[in-house]
């Protein structure tokens, strides 16, 4: 017998991690999908953030691993790095995903269109393309996904060839001689770890004591340190008031009067939420006082019908997070069963060298008595396969609680921590006890072998 029933009219305003994984669950679940962009498929996770940063930060390390090959016994000629074709495949890495994911899209049945978009009622859309056509489609759904952008400083005027965003950073044909990073944030220390690797002299101007103030402590203080051994200059409790271009260069006034001279300087103060002039606030959806778009925990907006994902939420902003919540508030717009979005559970990762990752509690929660739990901490230093692979910096930390001995939280600071963060992450989620992971036999030698010690070291 043919169902009859009208199909679900959905648009989506943005296409990034949360865009377009929202649009393939709609196609999926038999909707009718239109998704509005208008730099291209991905977004600025895929062009000009995410996936470019972290090859770039790939390339860096490759670098490192090279210079320091000499403690292992092997030695090599000068290590030198042609910038400019390095971001030239940067970008065509980043387009060809752009293009994967949109022929994916279409694939399923998504239109998709290019341009811009804005909501005229709670259940109409405006879009104009590229060209200067506009159309206006009327959506028993809509979903925003419009991301975020570099946060400016109006004492700091950004100019793409000196005075850089971290969009901008890949049009740089050659390495910056002398690097002024603003912000000591994930994104500042990201950057200035690997321009650092890269070759680059850099200061990194942080307005707290100490880098990465968001993070772990133990874990900001072991990059700290390695950013010291490796040459870098960090001032900390330093606030840049201004940056201005100078014939050859930049000079960074901080507020002590101070003036900081280099070559280029990257501004890598936050984000903000892309949700001006697209009628949001004609159509009474509620954001923040950081102009952040108010979700539930599927993904709601105060006003029925209309949903918001990703950066423009302001919710833990991980392309990763982005996508989840675009699956969740399709799922539930469209009767799907879903589950609420549970951040108690996500798995974060800073991509400096080593890596910083970490899921569910944290030591600043221990430390403040919001969560109680034991703590132990062990030094890659000990660890055999660390010692074979020359690795000296670094941690694995685990967090249980006192009488259950259930694993609450973890964090791990080596090489390649976004994958050795999964064990923690997968006992967290399925609330794993210290005696499960003990009893589970690691690989010798492994680094992966420390958590397991870890939780041996845990058990009463």
């Amino acid at each position: 017998m043919r169902d009859n029933s009208p199909v679900t009219k959905v648009v989506i305003i943005g296409g990034g991690p949360g865009g377009y994984e929202a649009a393939l669950v709609g196609a999926h679940l038999g909707a009718e999908v239109t998704l509005i962009e208008r730099d291209g498929i991905g977004g600025a996770a895929v062009l000009t953030d995410v996936v470019p940063s972290k090859a770039l930060i790939a390339v860096a390390e490759a670098v490192t691993d090279t210079r320091g090959s000499a403690v292992l016994g092997v030695t090599t000629s000068e290590v030198t790095v042609d910038l400019l074709a390095v971001n030239s495949r940067l970008k065509k890495w980043a387009a060809t995903q752009s293009s994967d994911i949109s022929a994916r899209l279409v694939e399923v049945g998504v239109r998709v269109v290019a341009g811009t978009a804005k909501l005229t009622s709670s259940n109409e859309v405006e879009i104009t393309t590229g060209l200067g056509e506009s159309e206006t489609i009327t959506a028993d759904v809509i979903l925003l996904a419009t991301g975020a952008r570099p946060r400016e400083l109006a004492t700091a005027p950004i100019d793409g060839e000196r005075i850089l965003s971290w969009k901008q950073l890949y049009d740089l044909e050659s390495l910056p001689e002398r690097l002024v990073v603003v912000g000591s944030g994930v994104t500042g220390a990201e950057f200035a770890g690997a321009y650092q690797a890269l070759g680059s002299q850099v200061i990194l101007i942080s307005s707290r004591d100490q880098v990465l103030p968001g993070e772990d402590s133990d874990a900001a203080q072991v990059i700290a340190d390695v950013f010291a051994d490796r040459g870098m200059k960090v001032l900390g409790k330093s606030r840049a008031e201004a940056v201005r271009r100078t014939e050859s260069g930049v000079e960074v006034i901080l507020a002590s009067g101070e003036v900081i001279v280099g070559s280029h300087c990257l501004i890598a103060v936050g984000s903000l939420p892309n949700t001006e002039d697209i009628g949001l606030v004609e159509t009474g959806i509620e954001m923040d006082e950081s102009s952040f778009v108010k979700v539930d925990k599927v993904s709601r907006t105060n006003i029925r019908g209309v949903y918001a994902a990703g950066d423009c939420t302001g919710v833990m902003m991980l392309a990763s997070v982005a996508a989840m919540q675009g699956r969740i508030a399709m799922g539930h717009a469209l009767g799907d069963s879903v589950n609420q979005l549970n951040l108690e559970t996500v798995s974060g990762n800073v991509f400096t060298d080593p890596e910083i990752s970490a899921v569910g509690v944290s030591q600043r929660e221990i430390d403040n008595g919001s969560e109680i739990a034991e703590v132990i901490m062990l030094p890659l230093s000990t660890n055999a396969r660390a010692k074979m692979q020359g690795i000296s910096e670094g941690f694995i930390k685990l967090f249980a609680k006192p009488d259950s001995g259930i694993v609450v939280g973890g964090v791990v600071v080596s090489p390649k921590a976004s994958e050795l963060i999964f064990p923690i992450a997968l006992a967290v989620e399925n609330r794993l006890t210290v005696d499960q992971i003990a009893q589970t036999i690691t690989v010798y030698p492994s680094i992966s072998g420390s958590i397991a010690e870890a939780a041996r070291q845990l058990q009463k």
